[in-house]
């Protein structure tokens, strides 16, 4: 290491992040109650088991201490370009600390920019790792749309949607952070190897477990606790109902995060998780415009969804009330299509010299009838249906 190393508490907290499993709250509430010092001399000096575990426990948690080495871990570190953020750090996120005796130790950070100040501006992308084509259009697409609005993309880095979100955000040239469940140095999965060397080196690559560490299947599920706990907001975009994507979402509205998802065909089981949570307490959102509109400062908004404007449209509201009285099939007299507006004989046969300027009505005698083009546009453009 360089720059004189680390102080003594990182030391001690990278050696207990070689003991001490992510999100385990014992071991949490112990660094809580009795401090980093004391936990790390306890379980590297042997005595009474701390509390909370039983004497197999303990014995299993002074077998990793035996062989922890916090000096090898950081150079490690050193080496793959990392570095060991703890918690009143500059660098550390604060809303880590809502994950209360589950926050992590440390994360390790690998990748330039400061991760406390990109946290603060940051949404969640899960979802489903065999997804569709539609999931992973819609992945990339709302990745390169928050990351075009200044927002940081996190998800998992993992195949499907993970994936497809990372490299919207860096197509677009945007910020983007992964979040594994090993060390940072050892990508995973393998066939993603190029995409987090590319993350690390225009984003950040994150992680709980020290150089080195291989994911487990509950390393998986609790890493999510991180994507949830860091972002403003959790988007699933497919996801089955035992989908880990949930675990994330829910975890995010736990902790008084928004939850998001984009819904799918009601004939696909991989949207079915997504569906379930948006019957729950989730936001349905169609686009990075309706997500930055949840989770953003007042003011930005997504603009408003509607059908085409069509040529009525532009017409002034007692013009339209006039239009609207012509029958569809015949001519009218102007006493008809009066009462029909609710408005006087003068009124209405000035807008009616008005419509047929403007080709929505012919005069037949005393009589006024549409135009076939008017047709069309007084009943909506298109099918009833």
């Amino acid at each position: 290491m360089t720059g004189g190393g680390p102080d003594e508490e990182t030391r001690q907290r990278v050696f207990l992040a070689r003991i001490i499993e992510p999100g385990d709250e014992t071991g949490g509430r112990w660094v809580r109650e009795r401090g980093v010092s004391e936990v790390a001399s306890r379980l590297r000096d042997g005595g009474e088991p701390l509390p909370g575990v039983g004497e197999k426990r303990w014995e299993g948690l002074r077998a990793r201490a035996r062989v922890a080495e916090p000096d090898r871990d950081l150079e490690a570190a050193y080496e793959a370009g990392a570095r060991f953020v703890v918690p009143g750090a500059a660098e550390w996120p604060g809303q880590l600390d809502d994950l209360g005796d589950a926050r992590p130790l440390g994360l390790w950070v690998r990748g330039r920019p400061n991760l406390r100040m990109w946290a603060l501006r940051s949404v969640a992308v899960v979802g489903a790792r065999a997804c569709t084509e539609y999931g992973a259009h819609m992945a990339a697409t709302l990745g390169t749309g928050l990351a075009e609005r200044g927002w940081v993309v996190v998800s998992g880095g993992a195949y499907g949607v993970d994936g497809a979100a990372h490299r919207g955000a860096l197509g677009a040239g945007g910020a983007t952070v992964a979040v594994l469940a090993c060390g940072v140095d050892r990508p995973y999965p393998r066939g993603h190897t190029q995409l987090i060397t590319r993350i690390a080196e225009q984003g950040l690559v994150i992680g709980e477990l020290p150089p080195g560490d291989h994911p487990t299947p509950s390393r998986f599920v609790l890493r999510n606790r991180v994507i949830a706990a860091l972002t403003r907001g959790t988007v699933v975009v497919e996801a089955a109902h035992r989908s880990g994507s949930l675990v994330t979402a829910r975890a995010a509205q736990r902790l008084g995060r928004h939850t998001m998802g984009v819904p799918g065909p009601a004939t696909s089981s991989l949207s079915g998780g997504v569906h379930e949570l948006l019957r729950e307490n989730a936001t349905l959102v169609t686009d990075a415009a309706e997500v930055v509109e949840l989770v953003g400062d007042m003011g930005e908004l997504a603009p408003d969804r509607r059908g085409p404007v069509l040529p009525r449209d532009l017409l002034d509201p007692a013009a339209r009330r006039v239009l609207a009285a012509l029958p569809g099939n015949r001519e009218a007299g102007v006493d008809e299509i009066a009462r029909g507006a609710q408005t006087t004989q003068d009124d209405a046969i000035a807008r009616l010299y008005e419509l047929r300027s403007l080709g929505y009505l012919e005069r037949h005698g005393d009589g006024w009838k549409l135009t076939r083009q008017a047709m069309i546009s007084v009943r909506g453009g298109g099918s009833p249906c």
